[in-house]
């Protein structure tokens, strides 16, 4: 089963209304950091070939 732009458009809309558009940008910009942290954490493991070890 494939998303259709409709369903793509229907799911923004909820989106929009749970949220307000005050929020959607506050949203994305948390996303896009979030996206980016995992990209980096992926490439420093695979430039070491083994998962960091966490320090807690």
């Amino acid at each position: 089963m494939r998303i259709g732009p409709w369903e793509i458009g229907l799911i923004l809309v909820i989106i929009l209304i749970v949220f307000g558009a005050g929020k959607l940008p506050q949203m994305g910009e948390s996303i896009g950091k979030s996206v980016r942290a995992f990209r980096k954490a992926q490439n420093d493991e695979d430039k070491t070939g083994k998962p960091k070890e966490k320090t807690a």
